[in-house]
């Protein structure tokens, strides 16, 4: 893990197109600006985690589905 210092108003950049800035301090809290390409998706990490989850049961409620159906097909039978 890269850990960096920067105070109120100070910036970093990852790659070309993103851009972070400490907005302020207050406390425990880190006010923090994010700029970022339209088409990427932010997430705080506990709402990361709980799409990831969400997306895991997605998939596994898909496989039964798909072979319940499976089983409503008539058996190929050779003639």
């Amino acid at each position: 893990m890269l850990i960096l210092t920067r105070r109120p108003g100070e910036s970093l950049h990852l790659g070309d197109h993103i851009k972070i800035t400490v907005l302020g301090v207050q406390g425990k809290q880190i006010k923090i600006g994010l700029e970022v390409p339209d088409d990427m998706q932010v997430y705080r990490e506990e709402v990361y985690l709980r799409v990831l989850e969400q997306n895991r049961q997605a998939l596994c409620a898909m496989d039964s589905d798909v072979l319940a159906a499976a089983k409503l097909w008539p058996k190929k039978t050779n003639e």
